[in-house]
C-alpha cells in the first residue's frame, strides 16, 4: 500500500500507453515508462487519460493496462485511473473496477459525445452523484475544452459540497487561474484538490491561484518538480526561475506535439523501444520532433539519460 496520504498534492503526470511497432500493447515498455516516471520524481501517476490515448483502446485493453500498471507500481505512488464514459452506468462500473484494482482516485470528464451532444447541469450533477455512490475513493472532475461542456465554478463547488467523493478538480480551460480562485472561494474546504493541467503551461498562475497539484505530460516530472517544490517551500522567485527555464519545453509540448511528445522523449532516451501512436493518430513531423529533442537537451531531463 502507498504511504501517501490525502490530500494528494504535487506532480502527478499522465503516463502514456506504450505500443509496439505494430500498434499492439507493449507491457514491458509500459512498465519501463512507469519506473522512469517514478524515478524522475512523479509523486503520483495518472493512467488511461486522453494523453494516454484512452479513446483508442478497447475495454479489454483498458483493463490490461490498468491491472499491469497498478500491479507494477505496487503502492510506490498513488495512481489515478481515468474512467470517463458518456454512460453513467458504465462510468460507475469502470470506477468500481479501478477502486478494486487499487486506484487511489478516478478522473472523470463530464458526459459528452462528439461536437454537439451535451448534458445539462442537472444531468451532470446526477451523473457524478451516481459515480460517487458506486465508490469510496475520490473523484477528480476534469474540466477540459475537449468536452465542450461549460462547468461553472458554482456547479463545481456545489458538487464538491454535496457529492461525497467529488473532491478534486483538474482545471484546463482558458483563464484557469481565475476559475481556480472562484472554485476555491465558493467550495471552501470541500475542494480538497484544486489542480492544474494542460502540460503545466499555466502552472505559475495556477499555483498563485491556489492549485495544490499539477497533472502534466509524463516525460519530465523532474523539471516540473523544480517549480512545484520551490513554490511549496515558499521560494516563489526560485519557482519563477525554474518555470522560465522549463517553459519553452512545456510550450513546445503543448502547442506543437501534444500527446506525441512524451513518447518521443522516452524513445529518444531509450526508456521505451517505440514511440508508436495508435492509428489514426499520425506520427510526429520529423522536423518538429527534432525541435522537441533539441529544446529538451538544453535542460538535461532525466528522460534522456535514464536508460544509460
Amino acid at each position: 500500500m502507498t504511504t501517501a496520504q490525502r490530500p494528494y498534492r504535487g506532480v502527478f503526470p499522465v503516463a502514456p500507453t506504450v505500443f509496439d511497432a505494430a500498434g499492439a500493447l507493449d507491457l514491458h515498455g509500459q512498465r519501463r515508462a512507469i519506473d522512469f516516471m517514478i524515478d524522475a520524481g512523479a509523486e503520483g501517476l495518472c493512467i488511461l487519460a486522453n494523453f494516454s490515448e484512452q479513446f483508442a483502446l478497447s475495454d479489454v485493453e483498458r483493463d490490461t493496462v490498468m491491472d499491469t500498471v497498478l500491479d507494477h507500481v505496487a503502492g510506490r505512488v498513488p495512481v489515478i485511473v481515468t474512467t470517463t464514459h458518456f454512460a453513467t452506468r458504465i462510468c460507475a462500473e469502470r470506477s468500481r473496477r479501478a477502486q478494486a484494482a487499487g486506484a487511489a482516485m478516478v478522473m472523470v470528464m463530464p458526459p459528452y459525445h462528439g461536437a454537439t451532444i451535451r448534458v445539462p447541469d442537472l444531468g451532470i450533477y446526477d451523473f457524478f452523484r451516481a459515480v460517487s455512490d458506486a465508490i469510496a475513493i475520490p473523484i477528480m472532475i476534469q474540466d477540459a475544452p475537449v468536452a465542450g461542456t461549460p462547468l461553472s465554478p458554482a456547479l463545481l463547488a456545489r458538487m464538491a459540497r454535496e457529492i461525497e467523493n467529488v473532491a478534486y478538480f483538474k482545471i484546463e480551460t482558458a483563464g484557469a487561474a481565475g476559475k481556480l480562485r472562484a472554485l476555491i472561494a465558493l467550495g471552501g474546504a470541500a475542494v480538497e484538490g484544486p489542480w492544474d493541467g494542460e502540460e503545466a503551461i499555466t502552472l505559475m498562475a495556477d499555483l498563485d491561484a491556489g492549485a495544490t497539484g499539477s497533472m502534466t505530460g509524463g516525460a519530465y516530472p523532474d523539471g516540473i518538480r523544480q517549480i512545484t517544490d520551490a513554490y511549496a517551500a515558499g521560494r516563489r522567485e526560485d519557482a519563477m526561475d525554474a518555470y522560465a527555464r522549463w517553459l519553452p519545453l512545456i510550450n513546445y509540448e503543448n502547442r506543437q506535439c501534444g500527446l506525441l511528445a512524451c513518447k518521443a522523449l522516452m524513445r529518444a532516451g531509450g526508456v521505451i523501444a517505440h514511440e508508436t501512436a495508435r492509428l489514426p493518430v499520425q506520427p510526429m513531423d520529423p522536423e518538429t520532433r527534432a525541435g522537441l529533442i533539441e529544446i529538451a537537451r538544453r535542460l538535461d531531463p532525466l528522460v534522456l539519460s535514464w536508460s544509460r
